[in-house]
């Protein structure tokens, strides 16, 4: 008991140590964005090449963190969504952020002349970026960038449940930038919600919807900005002419990358009602063929920890016992490289229709018609991707217009988030804002309104006092 009191009180004063550095490193950090506002492009683009050089040179180390705090993650996975996409979106950024910079020139009206308009791209100040575990590595680089690209200062608060990512990102940053332009931040649940606390310029959290509404109610009381990059259900349409080996493969990669742990992984198929039998086996043979046998296969990547593995087997447990028919994949698990499994009979009742299942589990709904596929899209909240497999071109624009989603893939899936010329970005309950790109450098810009005039002041002509007769002239030409 005296253990466990004193434990507590250590660890209640380590967290208010962190507080305090916290909110020590933002105010170092507003002072030097004080002492230097609008960063050159030249500057910029140095940050940016230097943070790509530490990501190729420590690349073996950060996929062999990663794998440890998964328990297995993929090396081939860890390259291909997360250090390939950081890598892009650097040179992307590098080769655009001139022309992004350069002011944009705006229409002055007849009335107002002589004069111009310009929009000028000023760097917000400090940015906070909270990262989630899930990609722990791409989704605290894509918003660096895009902060950086936009001449910030940048506060990250890593993922406690990625603590050796966590501490690599924390050290490799610390080499290439200084702590008043870029620093990470370490700890607990209380941490990152001091740090969604603090009075950022602009904030960006990328997590839950359930924590996404606490960060936003935090960043309320400074008034700063937010940018939600959330979840949701995911849907994915099979269509009733689309070779089922085309979908199902497509499906089942989106499906199984990371485990089925990401945000825009296809959360559940509609299928045309004959074709369900059909589909299984088409999934069935695709998943089988990504990984032939799960045990002490290093493809194969694990849930990130117990909690997350004990959430989905109550996920299962509460399908079964409504009356859903799961249908495995493998024939056991290992460890917590959990078992790929299809699930059928599936109703709103179940918490795996309820709630983003962000892992391997991939329930199955049968339509009759597109129309009730699109109906039910439309009476769920609206989710952060959404995936059409079919080749009428057709349905292929009625799936654009009459659905809502934060992105979409037309026969493909999660790929659309790796376009460094799209934004990314949810709509709803799915998240509020976009970033990636352009986009991202608009985000975290302030786009200024600048209209000059030089000596001669023609405005003088409307001045007080009123009903002169130019003034008149004024009304009859442009109020009308």
């Amino acid at each position: 008991m005296v253990a466990d009191i004193a434990y507590l009180e250590q660890s209640l004063q380590s967290s208010q140590q962190q507080v305090g550095a916290l909110q020590a490193s933002f105010a170092r950090q507003r002072q030097a964005f004080a002492a230097n506002p609008m960063p050159s492009a030249e500057q910029r683009i140095q940050w940016l090449k230097d943070l790509r050089e530490v990501l190729l040179a420590q690349q073996d180390a950060l996929v062999q963190a990663i794998s440890a705090d998964f328990g297995n993650r993929s090396a081939d996975e860890t390259l291909l969504a997360e250090l390939m996409p950081s890598l892009h979106g650097i040179h992307y950024a590098t080769q655009r952020l001139k022309k992004w910079m350069r002011p944009s020139r705006r229409r002055v009206a007849l009335q107002f002349m002589p004069a111009s308009a310009k929009v000028i791209y000023q760097p917000l100040g400090v940015v906070g970026i909270i990262v989630p575990w899930n990609y722990p590595l791409f989704l605290a680089m894509g918003p660096l960038v895009g902060a950086l690209a936009a001449g910030n200062r940048v506060m990250i608060k890593m993922s406690e449940s990625t603590p050796a990512t966590s501490q690599l990102v924390k050290e490799l940053l610390a080499q290439v930038f200084p702590e008043d332009l870029v620093s990470v931040a370490l700890g607990e649940a209380e941490v990152g919600m001091a740090f969604s606390r603090l009075p950022f310029d602009h904030l960006l959290f990328t997590g839950a919807t359930s924590v996404g509404r606490h960060v936003m109610r935090a960043a309320a009381d400074n008034l700063t900005p937010v940018t939600l990059e959330l979840g949701g259900k995911s849907p994915a349409i099979v269509s009733a002419e689309v070779p089922l080996r085309d979908a199902a493969e497509r499906i089942a990669f989106g499906k199984t990358l990371n485990a089925g742990q990401t945000c825009v992984a296809p959360d559940y198929v509609l299928v045309p009602k004959e074709r369900v039998e059909g589909f299984v086996e088409a999934y069935r043979a695709a998943v089988q063929g990504f990984y032939p046998q799960l045990a002490d296969n290093p493809d194969y990547t694990a849930i990130i920890n117990e909690r997350q593995q004990q959430r989905l087997d109550g996920y299962l447990e509460d399908a079964r016992s409504k009356g859903a028919t799961v249908v495995p994949l493998f024939a056991e698990a290992q460890g917590r490289r959990m078992p790929h499994c299809l699930l059928l009979d599936v109703n709103d009742e179940m918490q795996v229709m309820q709630d983003e299942i962000f892992g391997p589990l991939l329930p199955i709904v049968p339509y009759e018609h597109i129309d009730d596929a699109f109906a039910y899209i439309n009476l769920r909240p609206r989710p952060l991707a959404l995936y059409y497999f079919g080749y009428d071109r057709g349905e292929q624009q009625r799936v654009l217009h009459e659905t809502h989603s934060g992105g979409v893939c037309l026969n493909d899936t999660l790929l659309h988030v790796a376009q460094d010329d799209l934004p990314f970005g949810g709509i709803g309950p799915s998240g509020m804002g976009h970033y990636h790109g352009h986009e991202g450098f608009l985000t975290f810009s302030k786009a200024k309104g600048v209209l000059s005039k030089q000596r001669f002041n023609a405005a003088r002509l409307i001045y007080p006092p009123y009903g002169k007769t130019l003034q008149k002239l004024v009304y009859k030409l442009f109020v009308r």
